[in-house]
């Protein structure tokens, strides 16, 4: 993707029912995921496959959570409001 990571902190751990998701296309997942936060980095974002039309940073502004894919919705929420440092 074109960056390269600094400092990482952590942020949480999403895992569990919440996380499982059936797309409209059909296919179906139960993620889990152990996530940080990287405010370090070098390089500018690449799009790298076929998938992306577009790649770039948001302001905590700009982002709508209900338009972010249902298994890490929650997870950009807590991001946004720096609740917890535990998702569940």
């Amino acid at each position: 993707m074109g960056l390269e990571a600094g400092a990482l902190e952590f942020f949480c751990v999403n895992s569990g029912p919440q996380t499982h998701y059936i797309y409209p296309n059909g296919d179906e997942v139960s993620n889990f995921k152990i996530v940080y936060l990287c405010r370090d980095w070098k390089g500018e974002p690449v799009i790298a496959d076929g998938e992306m039309e577009d790649l770039r940073f948001f302001t905590r502004d700009e982002i709508n959570p209900d338009m972010i894919s249902p298994p890490i919705r929650e997870v950009i929420r807590k991001f946004l409001t720096a609740e917890v440092l535990s998702c569940g």
